[in-house]
């Protein structure tokens, strides 16, 4: 690691990096300052929790000068608005000794409110691309002035289905410009990506996707089915002492939603939840309460948790076994930040073991199994998705077809055998007159010579 210090940094800058206690550098922020600070475009590969919304915007606050321009000079794309919040609060912390006006613009608010806000100008504006491409449509905003563009958890904006958007802001900025952009893993549409934006980046990889990190002790569960891992969840989340912290990942909203009540009765005031269908005013409640420890565990989707940065997290638990193991990475990467200790425990049932082995492929480990605990009950009550699909035999209403039948059921008759072919009139032309054989066919001149 590299201390601080040793980046030169402005004067403004070194002082709140001294207030908030920094000293050494993250292995992606000592790669991608100079990088970045160099002007060339950069596309970082790190995992979350490493440091890498620092990573930007140290080199760009290092580098931004005082201007009265009205438009942004610098665009940073997030997917969500969790993710808007964060980054913009840590840009405007880096920024307390500066004069540097940060914005931000996310969808689920009033347009008509952000219009007004866009109109006092900015220096940097934090994103989401939906939110972004309307208010340039409307006229109330202007890209003309972007010379740095970022792009964070680029994978997660493409799984969103953010790449049209993405094409046509894109679109809406001048061509000569620094592209930044940051990713947790790469796959072929970020590559795609790259190839059609990035002018020869420069790569930076830290902590290669699928290397476990190492102060995050794992041990994983076989249960039964979704409401015995909510006894089990349960037995754990009583011992208060230990569970501290817990952020709970589900694999949907359905069954986040079915997992918080379940939890309920004996957790109610303890448990907070958030996913797409929830307020944005109930979601950055939560969050709040998470993070201030009035509520000690968090349940949550995914989609949601790639937009938080929470700090003293003790347990990640994988209460349903993601199908994509590097989203297994994101989740237990949660904890153990700042070089703290975290654990992290993953549920799976008999279906979801497959998906168990794609995780330790990619990790190149094995988790450890804990063994079932005979004090917590197999329940028999199943989720409608679990319970097995009935077939009635000798229903009344189910249709057999006979075999030997073709598309139906049926010959057809002779006169729903005929076709249309045009009224008599023009079939009695079209024999009178028939088609002009062209003089200029060499076929037709080859066989017809005087």
């Amino acid at each position: 690691m590299i201390p601080f210090e040793n980046f030169n940094l402005s004067k403004q800058l070194r002082n709140v990096i001294d207030e908030l206690g920094f000293e050494n550098s993250t292995p992606i922020q000592s790669e991608a300052f100079s990088v970045i600070l160099s002007g060339k475009d950069v596309v970082g590969i790190a995992q979350t929790g490493t440091g890498k919304t620092f990573a930007y915007l140290l080199p760009i606050l290092q580098d931004i000068k005082f201007s009265k321009q009205f438009n942004p000079r610098v665009l940073i794309l997030v997917p969500t608005r969790e993710l808007v919040l964060q980054v913009a609060e840590q840009a405007e912390i880096l920024a307390t000794y500066m004069n540097v006006r940060v914005m931000r613009v996310f969808g689920g608010v009033n347009i008509n409110t952000q219009k007004l806000a866009v109109a006092g100008g900015s220096d940097i504006l934090v994103a989401t691309p939906g939110r972004l491409y309307d208010l340039v449509m409307c006229g109330a905003l202007q890209l003309k002035g972007i010379n740095k563009l970022v792009i964070d958890e680029v994978d997660v904006m493409l799984d969103l289905g953010f790449r049209v958007q993405l094409a046509n802001i894109l679109g809406l900025m001048p061509e000569r410009r620094q592209n930044i952009m940051f990713s947790a893993t790469m796959t072929d549409e970020v590559d795609a990506l790259i190839d059609d934006v990035f002018l020869s980046p420069v790569k930076i990889s830290i902590a290669v996707s699928g290397t476990p990190l190492e102060n995050i002790a794992q041990q994983s569960y076989r249960v039964k089915n979704f409401y015995t891992k909510v006894n089990l969840l349960a037995q754990l989340l009583r011992n208060r002492d230990e569970f501290r912290k817990v952020l709970v990942f589900v694999s949907g909203k359905h069954n986040a939603d079915r997992l918080f009540e379940a939890l309920e009765p004996d957790f109610g005031q303890e448990t907070g939840i958030i996913h797409s269908n929830k307020s944005q005013n109930y979601r950055f409640a939560a969050i709040g309460n998470f993070d201030k420890g009035k509520h000690r565990v968090l349940v949550t989707t995914d989609v949601m948790a790639r937009g938080l940065d929470l700090d003293k997290i003790t347990h990640v638990i994988n209460f349903d076994t993601p199908i994509y193991p590097e989203n297994y990475m994101h989740r237990i990467g949660r904890t153990g930040r700042a070089e703290q200790l975290g654990k992290s425990i993953l549920f799976y049932t008999d279906k979801e073991a497959e998906a168990k082995e794609a995780i330790e492929s990619l990790m190149s480990y094995k988790i450890p199994e804990v063994q079932f605990p005979e004090d917590v009950e197999i329940a028999s009550k199943l989720t409608p998705e679990e319970r097995p699909k009935i077939i009635e035999i000798n229903s009344p209403h189910r249709i057999v077809k006979d075999p030997e039948a073709g598309s139906g059921f049926h010959e057809k008759s002779e006169k729903n055998k005929k076709t249309n072919q045009g009224g008599s009139y023009k079939r009695e032309l079209a024999k009178k007159y028939k088609k002009p054989k062209s003089k200029g066919d060499k076929n037709y001149n080859k066989h017809h010579k005087k």
